[in-house]
């Protein structure tokens, strides 16, 4: 496949993408940015959100992770599944009854404007950081495949890519990323089952051996029990559930799409619907992965010196045209499925938490377009920094950072949930942010005190526990209503 072959591949995609842009944006007003005016299809949005969970992190690092870590990323899914469910029964019908554009206007009104603020900067630092994280890892394999023969720069591929995803979000926000997000979901999965297809043929096996041999394959085993290690099983499921609840349910990107649905009962099953499908699809990605090992070893290709290269380098250079022109489209599809509807949230969360639109404000589109842009010029610089610190397999790395920044917000909203209690609205931020340091010292502390001991996904159970405590504590002295 010829590099103008691949770049027209990635024109006609693009072109696609634009015209879902323009049809969605019909008859749209001020507010279908944020809301989609409360029309999205549940069914779109709940397959629309596969490919913003999984992204470019899970198409390109999950394969490869399979030979460090085996199956053990599906402790972490099964975990996700009790997430899911607190956020179906609990945080949906929460959001819905209290009308909620942004999800952190629910602690001002539990707390005050320094929680809510302080709720609010969290997933934007989080968001930021995740977005980065995802995008630098695809933007580096588009800027060898695509951009490079062209001699373009890796700054220049990032920022084509940025610029691509502003122009079809710029007008109808997430009214659009409901129905693009739907279409990349399908192009990222395809991409995976026709890879999977294609090692099968080549080593002409049948569905009963395909299965037979991920069967006995060391790295598909599932469960570990033993040793103090981050992938031990209490630390992926448990880790997993927070991790679900934080990271989706406390996150203005993946709700957002939620609340654009019309009703509670859609919602709930747009989240029903997403834990089934997401089982599904990891299972698939694993396999992939365990597929992908047991193909290099029986060909005996070499020169693969990154686990994040395992998928690129068989799709590109061993597979047929058809496997490379999918996996060059689902690849842009993971990167824009998450992206597309993180520059959104982020645009959303600025001008409702920070410049008071649709509260004290009407909404400006003009600066709500100058927001727009203001946080693709950051997730640009963001994700170059990303480029010179990248260290180890992307997915530890977002979730390690995501340990840290969602923490506090998974204390906040529990306290708020959870207990009738009132605190002291001022002194939040420094409770959260001593939070942060505390989960810092167990991070780099216990490795030094436990022998084998390695972090993992506990760490957003820690700094949420912390960050609860530390809040009850302050409400002891803080004057509480009484009825």
């Amino acid at each position: 496949m010829s590099h103008y072959q691949i770049l027209g591949i990635l024109l006609a995609y693009f072109g696609v993408l634009i015209v879902i842009s323009w049809l969605s944006g019909k008859n749209t007003d001020a507010t279908s940015f944020y809301t989609g005016n409360k029309k999205s299809p549940w069914f779109l949005v709940a397959f629309g959100m596969i490919g913003a969970s999984l992204s470019g992190v899970t198409f390109l690092s999950v394969p490869g992770w399979v030979a460090n870590t085996h199956f053990g990323y599906m402790q972490t899914v099964l975990g996700y599944m009790v997430g899911y469910l607190i956020i179906a029964q609990v945080l949906i019908p929460l959001y819905y009854t209290k009308n909620l554009t942004s999800i952190y206007t629910y602690l001002e009104t539990r707390f005050g404007m320094v929680s809510y603020k302080t709720g609010a900067a969290y997933f934007l630092i989080s968001r930021i950081i995740g977005a980065s994280f995802r995008l630098f890892l695809v933007a580096g394999v588009l800027h060898s495949v695509v951009f490079a023969p062209f001699n373009i720069p890796y700054w220049g591929a990032v920022a084509i890519t940025i610029l691509l995803i502003f122009t079809y979000t710029a007008k109808s926000g997430i009214k659009t990323v409901v129905y693009t997000d739907a279409l990349q979901t399908f192009f990222l999965v395809t991409a995976v089952i026709l890879t999977i297809v294609f090692i099968v043929q080549q080593l002409d096996w049948s569905i009963a051996e395909t299965v037979s041999n991920l069967m006995a394959d060391p790295n598909t085993q599932i469960f570990h029990f033993e040793g103090n290690g981050a992938n031990v099983f209490w630390k992926q499921f448990l880790g997993g559930a927070f991790i679900a609840l934080a990271m989706t349910g406390l996150d203005q990107d993946m709700m957002q799409k939620n609340l654009s649905i019309k009703n509670i009962r859609g919602a709930q099953k747009n989240i029903y619907i997403q834990m089934v499908m997401f089982i599904v699809v990891n299972i698939i990605f694993l396999s992939l992965g365990a597929l992908l090992y047991q193909y290099v070893d029986i060909m005996g290709i070499t020169g693969v010196q990154k686990s994040d290269q395992l998928f690129t380098t068989i799709a590109m250079q061993h597979a047929t045209p058809v496997v490379g022109i999918f996996f060059i489209v689902g690849l842009v599809a993971a990167a824009y499925s998450s992206a597309d509807s993180a520059l959104t949230a982020l645009t959303t969360s600025f001008c409702v938490d920070f410049l008071g639109f649709e509260r004290t404000k009407p909404t400006n589109i003009t600066m709500r377009r100058i927001v727009h842009i203001g946080f693709a010029v950051i997730l640009f610089f963001t994700i170059l920094l990303f480029n010179n610190l990248n260290d180890g397999a992307v997915i530890k790395e977002l979730f390690r950072a995501a340990g840290f920044t969602y923490g506090p917000l998974l204390g906040l909203f529990s306290f708020g949930i959870l207990t009738r209690r009132r605190v002291q609205d001022k002194y939040v931020l420094a409770i959260t942010l001593f939070s942060i340091g505390l989960t810092a010292i167990y991070f780099y502390g216990m490795p030094k005190i436990i022998e084998g001991f390695e972090p993992g996904f506990e760490l957003i159970i820690i700094n949420g526990g912390i960050s609860f405590v530390l809040l009850w504590a302050n409400s002891i002295f803080t004057p509480q209503h009484t009825n």
